[in-house]
């Protein structure tokens, strides 16, 4: 899918780590015969809107297996701290009017929440960032107490206000309550991305690992756009069982 000869207006940068703290070499680990890697980039192509789709990765292993299955990818700096700061590295040769970072450990990623995103920021360009967010409607007690699945308040413009791997919010009188999760697919201005690779990490990132708290702790707003789509990520060897044995 290499378009570098046209110009880009938005571009999909999928960032693929090689040694993964809780899950080493996760890019390259098969699902079905497929490396997770393949199964992202083969359902982020699908996208009615990426003109381009790279895989970022900082290591030769990742970069070849892609090349094999007939995908764009570039190798970028290990140096990096974030999957941002590695999309940047891609998104900032092509300039594109978008950059939509797509998660490189979801495999089953749906195609349109991808495009959810990228329509939203085409037709509303008052916003520099949006996410998703879906409706824990499910095995909530479970859930919720998962630090890997991160949860999300917002305000009644669908604005957020606070991302936290702790339940949010706290339901003290045990009424009616529901939560969201966050779905962490990212779509960027690119006029915005590049300040936001400037910021330095803050006080709320640090403290939950959670990059976009940067976002909101200097002051910009971060849009969520509800999906009834849900998607997950591969994070732990007991996920990976999980899908193996169909229980996601």
């Amino acid at each position: 899918m290499n378009k570098s000869k046209k110009k880009i207006r938005v571009l999909g940068v999928i960032p693929a780590r090689y040694k993964s703290t809780r899950l080493p070499f996760k890019p390259l680990i098969k699902i079905n015969g497929k490396p997770i890697i393949q199964w992202v980039y083969e359902n982020a192509i699908k996208s009615q809107y990426l003109d381009s789709v790279i895989v970022a990765t900082d290591h030769k292993e990742v970069l070849t297996c892609v090349h094999n299955f007939g995908g764009e990818a570039e190798m970028t700096s290990r140096a990096h701290k974030s999957g941002t700061d590695r999309v940047y590295e891609v998104a900032q040769k092509l300039n594109p009017l978008i950059v939509i970072n797509i998660q490189g450990d979801e495999p089953f990623i749906d195609y349109r929440n991808i495009d959810k995103v990228i329509d939203f920021l085409l037709t509303n360009k008052s916003y520099d960032v949006a996410t998703l967010i879906f409706k824990i409607n499910q095995d909530l007690e479970n859930v919720i107490w998962d630090p890997n699945v991160v949860k999300v308040v917002i305000d009644k413009k669908f604005n957020a206000l606070y991302f936290s791997r702790y339940p949010i919010p706290y339901n003290r009188n045990k009424g009616p309550i529901y939560y969201y999760k966050h779905i962490g697919l990212y779509g960027y201005r690119m006029s915005f991305l590049k300040k936001f690779v400037k910021m330095k990490p803050s006080f709320l990132e640090n403290a939950e690992s959670l990059e976009q708290l940067r976002i909101l702790e200097n002051g910009f707003k971060i849009k969520t756009l509800l999906t009834k789509i849900d998607s997950f990520s591969i994070d732990t060897k007991e996920d990976l069982r999980n899908v193996e044995s169909g229980r996601i």
